[in-house]
């Protein structure tokens, strides 16, 4: 991977392209200079920084969007519009945060850049971007102002990424926005001349990320993470001149504190969300409403949630007609809501969670009960889950009473958010690692792979195969849980959560036969084959092989850098040997 060379690429503001390895030693150390434009950095980060205020007229508008040239389409500004600021009913005085989640309008350009989906490829499965979709991080003010005709100051200042960093953008409003609410213009300019400071968002490595005047150090995590652990970011020595701030994470919510109202159910919660249930969460305001969506979303990781998701849906978004329609069945989402219009018009469907005030509790939750849908009429309904679904797992008593005596010896809540991670992940290996082993199985034989000969394809994914493997290989070797495993596997295989799964792994499966094939081909003799055949077969040889190193750097498929020099030199070798004519030609024909 790290041998390919990138080429940087002259475009207009607004994208990112960078020479890989020169930009990834950049953000150790000083400029070597990189021929970036304006706004580069930036945009490796945000796509834009957005300000809504309320107009007496036109209702909430988009005032400032920063840098200027930021491509938003008309429906997109509406969707920002709507969703930047809380439902009238959830009252919300002072300052709020919460972040919403929106379609991308079809048709636009998405700008082509090699470093950005190397950077991509790094990743956690989980934090890969969704290029169909920007995340709008807000934080909404709302004070009383006596000299503004509606008698309050109601503004928001809102960052749109592709990147699903909640935990880091969190953390960047909380320094920014109230010093902006005082200063305006100028000091939104500074802000984003600094962001067009920061280095790659390059996995794996320690990054500094100054900000107005303080630097938030943090690392984000790589797809060779093992999961559950994550490297400790250290502050910094007194001696720097600049306050520093280290991030425990980029992307994790306060698992325990989103989970506390529906305390009882986790279990449930996991199952339905990892077969993609359509899920409501109907909540008092947007900053507990997004909170819990991203917080069922991340329950099921290592695995990735591969239907939308919306933390804070309005009756306004561009996609309300289509989520609420009751002409078909509910869709695989998971909706964030707070208007009590959500009431009625989504009482068809099958699972909701209704939560309070999340408040940590002084003393361990009340036990409550899974309540029938026929019950919820109204937003004023009490705090629980709504659903006739019975879960396949038998309930696990010991995470709530490790859960309940820690809330009794009151232990912090970070403690117990890491307890509840764990507990999540470890039912999810459980689950995956049956469905791992078996797939793994599908993988033809290296002898299989000849390099005359295409590479050969994946055996077919079966399930009944699958199923006979679980009765010796299944979930009950790292799980005490019973119950009925083999229904909620039958289950999981008609979701989206396993068609995202499976396609990912037929992918990185069909590159690995893609490099062996590659590597097969290196080892044999290439220009004594080329002596004992014609020009022309010698000429298509050459044409497939340069082919198959395009491939290599196309879908930076897992060769090691040798394989692909050795390669070249085969391929040179043989042109070489060639007549002038042919050898003119086909050096001219570039990879």
């Amino acid at each position: 991977r790290a041998g390919s060379a990138m080429s940087l690429r002259e475009r207009g503001p607004g994208g990112a392209a960078e020479a890989g390895e020169e930009a990834a030693a950049e953000a150790d150390g000083p400029e070597r200079g990189l021929s970036l434009l304006p706004w580069d950095r930036f945009s490796a980060w945000l796509h834009c920084v957005c300000v809504v205020g309320f107009d007496l007229e036109l209702g909430q508008a988009v005032e400032v969007i920063y840098p200027p040239h930021s491509k938003l389409t008309d429906k997109e500004k509406t969707n920002i519009c709507y969703l930047s600021f809380p439902d009238s009913n959830s009252g919300c005085l002072g300052d709020t945060q919460f972040c919403f989640r929106f379609r991308r309008s079809p048709g636009r350009k998405v700008s082509l850049c090699c470093f950005l989906d190397q950077l991509d490829r790094d990743l956690p499965v989980y934090l890969k971007k969704d290029p169909a979709y920007y995340y709008g991080y807000v934080h909404f003010r709302q004070v009383r102002d006596k000299s503004l005709k509606r008698g309050y100051f109601q503004k928001s200042l809102v960052l749109i990424s592709k990147l699903p960093y909640v935990h880091l953008f969190r953390t960047m409003l909380k320094q920014i926005a109230p010093e902006y609410f005082e200063k305006s213009e100028a000091f939104l300019e500074a802000v984003c001349s600094d962001v067009d400071r920061w280095p790659p968002p390059i996995p794996g490595k320690i990054l500094h990320l100054p900000i107005m005047g303080i630097i938030m150090k943090l690392r984000i995590p790589t797809y060779r993470d093992k999961p559950g652990t994550t490297p400790i970011v250290q502050n910094m020595h007194q001696a720097d001149a600049q306050i520093s701030m280290a991030l425990p994470t980029v992307h994790e919510v306060d698992l325990f504190r989103c989970f506390c109202p529906v305390f009882f159910h986790i279990q449930m919660l996991w199952e339905l969300v990892l077969l993609g249930e359509p899920l409501v969460v109907m909540a008092p305001s947007p900053s507990e409403s997004s909170e819990t969506v991203l917080a069922l979303v991340s329950c099921i990781s290592p695995l990735k949630y591969c239907s939308d998701f919306r933390p804070y849906f309005t009756i306004h978004d561009s996609e309300f007609k289509e989520y609420t329609t009751r002409t078909q069945a509910p869709p695989s989402v998971i909706l964030g809501v707070t208007n009590p219009f959500f009431a009625k018009t989504l009482q068809h469907w099958p699972h909701i969670i209704r939560i309070g005030d999340i408040k940590l509790p002084g003393e361990v939750p009340k036990q409550v009960k899974v309540k029938k849908l026929k019950n919820l009429k109204t937003l004023d309904s009490k705090p629980g889950v709504y659903t006739s679904y019975k879960p396949y797992l038998n309930k696990d008593e010991e995470i709530v009473k490790q859960l309940q005596k820690g809330v009794q010896q009151k232990r912090p809540t970070e403690a117990q958010s890491v307890i509840l991670r764990r507990y999540f992940l470890e039912l999810t290996e459980s689950f995956i690692i049956p469905l791992e082993r078996y797939v793994a199985s599908l993988m033809p034989l290296q002898k299989c792979i000849s390099p005359w000969k295409s590479p050969p394809q994946l055996r077919q994914f079966s399930q009944d195969d699958f199923m006979k493997t679980l009765e010796k290989a299944g979930p009950q070797l790292t799980s005490g849980l019973k119950g009925d495993w083999i229904g909620l596997y039958r289950h999981f295989l008609k979701s989206p959560n396993f068609d995202g799964w499976f396609r990912s792994r037929q992918k990185e499966m069909t590159q690995k036969l893609e490099a062996l094939h590659l590597e097969a081909l290196c080892n044999e003799n290439l220009v004594f084959w080329s002596q004992k055949h014609t020009e022309v077969e010698t000429v298509d040889l050459v044409l497939k092989l340069k082919n198959k190193l395009l491939q290599a750097d196309r879908e930076q498929l897992p060769v090691k850098t040798d394989t692909l020099k050795k390669l070249r030199t085969h391929i040179n070798d043989i042109i070489l040997a060639l007549p002038d004519d042919l050898q003119d030609i086909l050096l001219k024909t570039g990879t």
